[in-house]
């Protein structure tokens, strides 16, 4: 089948393929990088296979979302109604967020609907993000993957088995001017923190692989050298009710708050003195770059990309997955000297505005997606000499 070429120079119509849009870190970046393209040359929409989310519905307002296009999990029906979909609305790119169902049938619509580019953007290594079979099985169809970092474009490669000239690294990014330092006081009020206690929170969706059991036997343990010390838990998700129990049988649910989903994560990230995050499998975790960009340092598990914003004694410290004896010293480490936590927040926001902006993720997007639509819909004459495009489009290209 033949390419459609956009021939009047109006804007690209990128379709956004995920499976739905809750609060939570990819989401979020997905939400602020469809917000930031730039509408004299993008007009970005979102397809959900599933119900939109709040997030998803929260975006209607602004540009097209489509969601409930998947009936079941097997419901090959699915094909049939993404490809009317991308027909109908004329799409120029297909960029499919995340492993799974979304990445399978969007891909494969994409192609089937004529759509000149298809992407795929990974957020994570492992499950439940592993790309599997059949999904490798459409790699010839797919222009491009995307990773969040430089080990996970790597991790792309040696383990996913994709083509290293269709791997490109596009790092996540934030809004620094919204994720900044300020005053955490009156939101410690709120949550009824004393001035003086020593908080760590953690911001992940409430699953298995964020392994929060460990946040929580952590504090167990650090309570018992530092007894003032309080425990903030943001997101929400199936483990909630697990954790709160685990929590009552620690003796610890006095010393825990479990916030749920929060809308303004500014304010509460400037009211903890440190972010931990205890997962057994990442990408490049979005809340890292949060806490960092508002001068908050983090404790991690050294897991995919995270030692590439998370500086051993430069941004925060790093200990091995699973190894609660190295997160309790961390932890304590961290809370016990106040001078070094400003110090490493200090060169942590520095980090994140070097590389990590939001500004960046945009540009990056924008010129991989422009880029691979001129290769493949220009005419080889009305390209720059040597068979290049503009090179400013390509300024972001990794």
């Amino acid at each position: 089948m033949p390419l459609p070429t956009n021939n009047n120079q109006s804007p690209l119509r990128v379709m956004f393929l995920t499976t739905s849009m809750p609060v939570g870190g990819a989401e979020t970046l997905l939400a602020s990088l469809v917000r930031g393209l730039d509408r004299e040359r993008f007009t970005p929409e979102i397809a959900c296979l599933k119900e939109p989310g709040p997030l998803g519905d929260e975006l209607a307002a602004e540009l097209p979302v489509h969601s409930r296009l998947l009936a079941g999990k097997y419901d090959p029906r699915v094909l049939v109604r993404l490809c009317q979909l991308l027909r109908r609305r004329k799409i120029d790119a297909v960029v499919t967020v995340g492993a799974g169902d979304k990445m399978f049938w969007g891909r494969l619509a994409a192609r089937l609907a004529g759509v000149p580019v298809v992407l795929s953007a990974l957020h994570s290594t492992g499950w439940p993000d592993g790309v599997g079979r059949l999904n490798r099985l459409l790699t010839p169809i797919t222009d491009g993957f995307i990773g969040v970092a430089d080990a996970h474009a790597e991790h792309l490669i040696r383990h996913e088995r994709f083509p290293r000239d269709k791997v490109s690294t596009i790092y996540n990014g934030i809004d620094t001017d919204r994720f900044s330092p300020g005053d955490g006081a009156a939101v410690r009020q709120r949550l009824g923190l004393a001035e003086d206690a020593p908080t760590v929170g953690i911001l992940a969706a409430l699953r298995p692989e964020k392994n929060h059991r460990l946040f929580l036997d952590g504090a167990e343990r650090v309570l018992q050298v530092l007894p003032a010390a309080r425990f903030l838990i943001v997101g929400d998700g199936p483990c909630r009710g697990d954790l709160e129990r685990q929590a009552e049988r620690l003796g610890i649910a006095s010393a825990v708050q479990f916030l749920g989903s929060q809308a303004e994560v500014p304010e509460l990230l400037r009211a903890i003195d440190l972010l931990a995050l205890t997962s057994h499998n990442e990408a490049s975790p979005v809340s890292i770059l949060e806490s960092l960009s508002c001068g908050v340092p983090v404790v991690a598990s050294e897991v995919g990309s995270v030692a590439e914003t998370v500086l051993p004694n430069q941004t925060g410290l790093l200990f091995p997955e699973g190894d609660l004896e190295a997160f309790v010293d961390a932890t304590s480490r961290l809370l016990k000297n106040p001078t070094l936590r400003v110090q490493l927040g200090q060169q942590g926001r520095k980090h994140v505005l070097k590389s990590w902006s939001l500004n960046a993720m945009i540009d990056g997007y924008s010129s991989l997606i422009t880029r691979i639509y001129r290769a493949k819909t220009e005419p080889a004459a009305e390209r720059q000499p040597g068979g290049q495009t503009d090179p400013a489009a390509d300024a972001s290209w990794a």
